[in-house]
């Protein structure tokens, strides 16, 4: 599968769990037939919406075997990986790379400690190296930041590194990347509270939590921007974020889920000690999904 490939809405699919934790695997298949229909141009399975940080290595592979059957090369699929060391990331992706997936999502590490930038560049070298897979980097870990300048330098000095997830709220920083990145390096933008904004400032798509809780609406939002529409752009990035205030916090998975459940997709729980979000909160979710025609 070709970097060009990946462009667009590529929506990080939730991991149903049922009462017990265990992975409901045919609701997998449902949720993801759901986001195709919806019009997305990709899915990616076991990043952090998806709790992948919660799966063991077994679930991690059976959740992106079923997921690439459930695909069925209809769209790119992207597989995450979230390890605390470069051994375990490695053998995430070699345990996949011959699944039919089109790419790796690899965090930096998340745990407490940072790595050298030196020891950063090695660790995302070795997993592509070694999986022969290529890599976009999820920038999300607060304490192990990649900064714009070290993002090039890794899209530009490893060749399997084909793009960056940017997940930073901060807006400049997002710019900052895109003025620095190369014609070729894809940039996905989960700033989700302002995809509009990234969109205009020539990101390749989003990789964002909100596109699993409102796909139809977030596919439009990047249709109109692409088409230069921007009053419908606009309209749709005000009531998108009416949905992100309503799901945005620390149980953002579960809520996520929730949006799912009311239109009628069987999402399952969030892994313990995640809960579902109360009652005051649900009825947040509920009249922001009502505001964009949803429910």
């Amino acid at each position: 599968m070709s970097k060009q490939k990946l462009k667009g809405i590529i929506v990080p699919a939730t991991t149903p769990f049922d009462t017990a934790g265990e992975i409901d695997f045919s609701a997998v298949s449902l949720q993801i037939d759901w986001l195709i229909s919806n019009g997305v141009h990709g899915i990616a399975v076991g990043g952090s919406t998806g709790e992948g940080h919660t799966l063991a290595l077994d679930e991690y592979v059976k959740l992106v075997d079923t997921a690439v059957d459930a695909v069925n090369g209809r769209v790119p699929l992207i597989a995450g990986i979230i390890t605390d060391s470069t051994r375990d990331a490695i053998k995430r992706g070699q345990m996949v790379q011959q699944s039919g997936v089109a790419a790796l999502q690899v965090t930096p590490v998340h745990y407490l400690f940072k790595p050298t930038d030196s020891a950063t560049i090695e660790h995302f070298r070795a997993v592509t190296e070694e999986t022969g897979m290529p890599v976009i980097i999820y920038n999300v870990v607060p304490w192990s930041y990649i900064e714009p300048e070290l993002l090039c330098r890794l899209m530009r000095e490893i060749p399997g590194v084909i793009g960056v997830k940017q997940s930073a709220g901060d807006m400049k920083l997002f710019a900052d990347l895109m003025i620095m990145a190369d014609a070729d390096h894809l940039v996905f933008s989960a700033v989700d509270a302002l995809l509009y904004s990234c969109y205009a400032l020539g990101a390749h798509g989003a990789i964002a939590a909100i596109l699993a809780a409102a796909p139809g609406p977030s596919v439009a939002l990047w249709e109109a921007a692409a088409a230069g529409q921007l009053d419908k752009a606009v309209d749709l990035h005000e009531r998108i974020l009416r949905l992100w205030n309503a799901i945005n916090g620390h149980n953002l998975p579960a809520c996520t889920k929730y949006a799912q459940t009311l239109q009628k997709i069987p999402a399952g729980l969030p892994r313990k000690p995640m809960t579902m979000p109360e009652a005051s909160q649900q009825s947040i979710i509920r009249s922001a999904l009502d505001g964009l025609g949803l429910i």
